[in-house]
């Protein structure tokens, strides 16, 4: 107590007046003889105001360091770990502005409040506290009405009744406001009163899913990522008895995907967008589950499935009727011991194209690879495609959403991912790399130098797009994309690849 009589002596030795002084003091004597409050005895106004000068200016400090710090970590880990923010993809369509993002204390909310609600016994009918994607499961007397977007549905015992409306877009890239203003949304409400709800026009037995095509589709990484693979992972408890309720419906997408959806459901498609009737159901998911980019999860999935990319490169295999599903083993039976590789080279046309194709080829041939070279940017026949590519053992190409193709090669087959300049390896590896991987195919990452980039005849070569690429990237992403992923071509240096097509080669047997 003495200490802080003391403090309070000096910090009205600080006053400049003698008569703010002398209240000071005479504050500091009653304080002394009556006891502290909680302002240590300056109750009066002007002890009060210098008392708290100093707590202001101590304050603003700490939160001018607080905010510089922030924005430091922001800046700096940002850049240094591209993959925390993955979904900026560099697949979007040119021109696209840069996504923004739903906060992570928002994310945070959603999960906290998901558990409180789950440990009172409440169950929630949708979860919005994935990073990607937000899903309604609902059992019980369901009434869809496409036209309306509207979901109705009777509230199960149980359920938290403060929470009985919901809106949701059902589409895995909630984090991505472009691609989302592209999907339609969709109204989820849990009524108790079924004097106010339609009658049904129709009625199934089989459970509904309903999600979007909206977003990027027509980009294949986008249509792998963003909802081929979801839906693989929201389906494959029905094993085909579940019925498509499609938004943003594209008949030429479900044309080109109609062997996948065929295998993953055996139920007419409905485009929910233009249908008036009201469908009526005893179970349905909104949106669909996402685990990662172009993969599979195995340690995400619900105890009992235990999904993985290899299942889904079956489902590919059973779709397309693919004969092959193992890559050829160089020194094997005598069969393959006169049968060469066959090495697939996507060859861009319009961006980040090779420029020495044929030394390319060249030095193939000369190594005893068989050689094909395509451009899956003209590839109008998914099917003939993808046996095309299943006929491969080794695929090569820059980075692009042609990769993405990489799923209809054979077990043991081998990816060579050419990765442009511009800070893109992590990218890379997250987009290819790891679903290559995880569909146990072999994986080469070819990172290019400054000499095989046609940047070098465009920018000086103390330029910061040659130097600084990290400096690009905090101009924002469409700039950036603009540089490194619109105006780049690739020239390899042959000497130095040759060396990975001698590791595919070895990688083969």
């Amino acid at each position: 107590m003495r200490e802080r009589w003391e403090m309070l002596r000096l910090r009205c030795g600080e006053e400049k007046t003698a008569v703010a002084e002398a209240r000071c003091q005479e504050n500091y004597r009653s304080g002394a003889r009556e006891g502290f409050s909680n302002e240590m005895g300056c109750e009066n106004k002007f002890c009060r105001r210098l008392s708290s000068r100093k707590h202001r200016k101590l304050h603003l400090s700490l939160l001018a360091s607080c905010c510089l710090i922030s924005v430091t970590l922001y800046v700096r880990y940002s850049i240094i770990f591209p993959r925390l923010s993955s979904w900026l993809r560099n697949h979007a369509a040119p021109g696209t502005p840069p996504s923004g993002v739903i906060s992570l204390d928002h994310r945070l909310g959603e999960s906290v409040r998901r558990k409180q609600e789950l440990k009172q016994g409440k169950v929630p009918l949708c979860d919005f506290s994935k990073r990607r994607s937000n899903v309604c499961e609902l059992q019980g007397d369901i009434r869809i009405h496409g036209a309306n977007s509207s979901v109705l549905v009777a509230r199960p015992k149980g359920v938290d009744e403060s929470r009985g409306s919901w809106l949701i877009k059902p589409h895995p890239r909630k984090e991505d406001p472009y691609a989302m203003s592209h999907v339609t949304e969709v109204s989820v409400k849990s009524v108790s009163d079924h004097a106010h709800v339609p009658e049904c026009s129709t009625r199934s037995s089989a459970p509904a899913i309903i999600f979007s095509t909206g977003g990027y589709m027509g980009n294949a990484f986008h249509d792998f990522t963003d909802v081929l693979i979801p839906l693989f992972i929201t389906t494959s408890q029905f094993d085909g008895g579940v019925q498509f309720l499609v938004l943003d419906i594209a008949p030429w997408w479900i044309q080109k995907y109609d062997s996948i959806l065929k295998r993953l459901s055996r139920h007419r498609i409905i485009d929910l967008s233009k249908d008036n009737s009201v469908r009526c159901f005893s179970r349905a998911i909104v949106g669909l589950k996402f685990h990662k980019e172009m993969s599979v999860g195995a340690a995400m999935s619900p105890e009992g499935q235990q999904l993985s990319m290899p299942d889904f490169g079956r489902l590919l295999r059973d779709s397309f009727a693919l004969k092959r599903q193992r890559a050829i083993k160089l020194g094997g039976p005598d069969r393959e011991k006169k049968k060469k590789p066959r090495l697939m080279i996507i060859a861009r046309t319009r961006t980040r194209r090779f420029k020495n194709v044929d030394e390319i080829v060249r030095v193939a041939r000369e190594l005893d690879f068989e050689v094909v070279v395509t451009d899956t940017e003209r590839e109008s026949n998914l099917s003939e495609f993808a046996q095309l590519v299943n006929s491969c053992d080794v695929m090569m190409g820059v980075h692009g959403a042609g990769l993405a193709n990489l799923v209809f090669l054979p077990i043991g087959a081998v990816l060579i991912q050419v990765v442009p300049l511009g800070e893109m390896d992590d990218i890379s590896r997250v987009d290819f790399g790891e679903p290559a991987l995880d569909l146990k195919i072999k994986y080469l990452h070819y990172s290019i130098t400054e000499e095989e980039s046609s940047l070098i005849d465009q920018y000086p070569r103390d330029h910061p797009v040659l130097k600084e690429p990290r400096s690009i990237a905090r101009q924002g992403w469409v700039f950036r994309r603009s540089v490194y992923l619109v105006k780049q071509d690739v020239k390899l240096n042959m000497a130095r690849f040759r060396g990975f097509m001698l590791e595919a080669l070895r990688y083969l047997h």
